[in-house]
């Protein structure tokens, strides 16, 4: 949860209540800010003034501040913009180089395979096929069921 009438500073702060000291704080948010450049130029701008994709950014940051080793990550791309969409998900290989293991549940199959080592197509709640994130992709089931082919979209 964003506190909107709070700068993003602040928000950034209360997610990293649990560290020591103010100077640890500060290396830690300088740290989390390196992966949201458009956020560290809003640091002292109330939350209410960000998009909602600098919402959705800002609310990832703060969780990053707690060093987790597990993300979960539910339809992050759920109403963004492409833009903020894709460098959301570029976002996903740099922190899982940091060693952080992401669960990722999401609807567009396409690029969440482009990121992902494995996946799993759910189905009224049961789990129907699963894999790497290649046999998926090569899956003529998937394709076809889940993403379509060339043949199968409408003509203009």
């Amino acid at each position: 949860m964003i506190f909107t009438p709070l700068s993003v500073e602040e928000n950034l702060r209360l997610g990293a209540y649990t560290l020591e000291s103010g100077k640890k704080i500060g290396a830690e948010i300088d740290r989390v800010m390196a992966f949201f450049p458009d956020l560290r130029e809003r640091l002292s701008e109330p939350a209410s003034n960000l998009s909602g994709g600098q919402l959705q950014m800002l609310a990832l940051a703060r969780g990053l501040l707690a060093r987790p080793r597990l993300l979960l990550l539910d339809e992050p791309s759920l109403g963004l913009a492409p833009l903020v969409v894709r460098e959301l998900f570029a976002l996903i290989p740099a922190l899982r180089e940091e060693g952080i293991t992401i669960l990722l549940v999401e609807q567009n199959v396409r690029q969440a395979l482009a990121v992902v080592d494995r996946g799993y197509v759910l189905e009224s709640g049961r789990v129907i096929l699963g894999g790497t994130a290649r046999e998926l992709m090569e899956n003529k089931l998937l394709v076809e069921s889940y993403l379509g082919t060339l043949e199968s979209r409408p003509r203009d």
